[in-house]
């Protein structure tokens, strides 16, 4: 049967309570934990972090690959009363130091391999490091059984770190209802159900990536988490798995549209769902041709709301380039620059109202109350909405299309990349005197990131050092060493410009 999209949010450790007791949960590679074993691992798991982390609200932070830790830990967190702040595997340790400093993290649970990257300073000294196989081992053997939590459901439970066009990752703060009511949506617009099996291959420091685990478990779906080095290892894990609902981002669906796919493989597949980026309407086409009998749900949604609207798939041939329409729980408004609503075709700012608008930036109340501002006086919902920079227009029918985007993020494989992250890593080497990094477009990234600089023109060591210092989906496709660099009226280097000088 259908899933009803039941308003009314719970704290958001009751996910595990959603499913049958025999029925499987979560595939992992060495055992298949059911809903009975889930809801006891995350008891213990929780009653572990409670005496690791025993002031409520302490931040919990994780930085591993997907396994039981990472997929049990935001229930574990929220049963606990602790916020947790899941890091991006693909961080280099300069992020992960601002991530713990900034969140004012208590523990750190990693892999060795990464912890061991770490330097003096890294890490608060206030903030216990425990590798994960040692954490899992300990709460296996020690940990009691919390029980289900009573928490506010407004409450605070997780922090996720986001770039924007400016500055260092920001934390977003998402309290139980808003990954409950999240879960919830996404559940009943998918129609999943008891018998969907879910493969987790986006990072779960990502919301898309988190509610791949959150709507499934809702729905009494089972999900199998997949660190995948090649798209072949994605074809294999679907046949393997019989995998029914499949998440990913455009450059990933480009690779996987190229890949052979075993017939039952195929067979199988009852959903594909995009978000991170547009599709093209030649990938659709080539979705539509690999997966006839799949539905495709394309998506649009930002991490401060996580989620604001889908294309049902009955639209998809014929208006292949929509963002469709709200989801369930999400209000989206188009407001004029004039702060009047859009008539159908006039082009405006995205505005999404409702209750899966987080509750702003970590200890960031000036970059709050820039994206975080009153809704519009015609909004339904009323309070708080975000307000997305990007530019969108509304055709007759109701569906909505992207125009572009007001700030300079770059998005690239479905990341969000601060440009003044890259500029700063690229000065603080010292081979440059002036930098700019920009997005241009690319066929399988949707952006790649170009990177303008003034300096030594010592291109190797400038690579090198970049290597080093950021994530691999941060690095440059391309540096231009210039001799000068566009500026504006105020002095500031005229991105506007520089980006169409690039393009030319």
């Amino acid at each position: 049967m259908p899933i009803s999209p039941d308003p009314v949010p719970r704290p958001l450790d009751h996910l595990a309570e959603c499913g049958r007791d025999a029925d499987p949960a979560l595939v992992l590679r060495e055992a298949v934990l059911s809903y009975r074993d889930l809801r006891s691992r995350i008891a213990k798991l929780a009653s572990w972090l409670a005496a690791k982390a025993p002031v409520k609200g302490a931040r919990v932070a994780s930085w591993a690959a997907k396994g039981e830790l990472t997929c049990l830990l935001p229930l574990a967190a929220a049963r606990a009363g602790l916020v947790h702040v899941p890091i991006n595997p693909l961080l280099k340790r300069a992020q992960v130091a601002h991530i713990l400093a900034d969140s004012s993290a208590s523990l750190l649970l990693g892999t060795e391999a990464r912890l061991a990257t770490l330097k003096d300073g890294d890490v608060p000294g206030d903030c216990s490091v425990i590798p994960e196989d040692a954490a899992v081992a300990d709460a296996h053997a020690h940990g009691g059984e919390l029980a289900p939590s009573a928490a506010d459901v407004d409450g605070l439970a997780a922090l996720l770190y986001t770039s924007g066009s400016t500055g260092r990752p920001k934390g977003v703060m998402l309290s139980h209802a808003n990954m409950w009511l999240g879960a919830v949506s996404v559940a009943h617009y998918l129609g999943l159900a008891s018998d969907d099996v879910t493969l987790a291959v986006l990072p779960l420091s990502f919301d898309y990536g988190q509610n791949q685990l959150f709507s499934t478990w809702y729905a009494g779906g089972s999900v199998v988490p997949l660190d995948y080095l090649t798209p072949r290892d994605v074809t294999k894990a679907c046949s393997r798995h019989r995998v029914t609902t499949l998440a990913a981002v455009p450059p990933l669906w480009v690779q996987l549209v190229e890949q052979e796919w075993p017939r039952d493989a195929l067979t199988a597949m009852r959903r594909l769902t995009n978000s991170g980026g547009a599709l093209s309407a030649e990938l659709v086409r080539n979705l539509r041709g690999k997966f006839p009998d799949a539905r495709l749900f394309p998506m649009y949604g930002l991490t401060e709301a996580f989620r604001s609207t889908y294309l049902d798939p009955a639209l998809v041939d014929s208006h292949p380039t929509s963002m469709g329409t709200a989801i369930p729980f999400a209000e989206i408004l188009v407001v004029r620059d004039d702060g009047l609503i859009a008539e159908p075709g006039e082009e405006g700012e995205l505005v999404h109202c409702g209750p899966l608008v987080a509750q702003g930036y970590w200890r960031d109340p000036v970059r709050t109350a820039e994206r975080f501002r009153p809704a519009p006086e015609q909004s339904e919902y009323g309070g708080t909405a975000v307000w997305s920079g990007d530019r969108v227009v509304r055709d007759e029918a109701g569906l909505l299309y992207f125009v572009g985007r007001r700030d300079a993020m770059i998005k690239s494989a479905g990341n969000r990349i601060s440009p003044q992250e890259i500029e700063e890593a690229a000065l603080a080497t010292g081979l440059v005197v002036e930098a700019a990094a920009v997005g241009v477009a690319d066929e399988r990234l949707g952006q790649a990131v170009l990177l303008v600089v003034r300096g030594s023109g010592d291109e190797q060591a400038l690579r090198l050092a970049l290597r080093r210092d950021l994530p691999n989906f941060m690095q440059p496709r391309e540096i231009r060493w210039v001799e000068t660099m566009p500026l504006n009226p105020n002095g500031k280097i005229d991105r506007a410009a520089l980006q169409a000088e690039m393009a030319g």
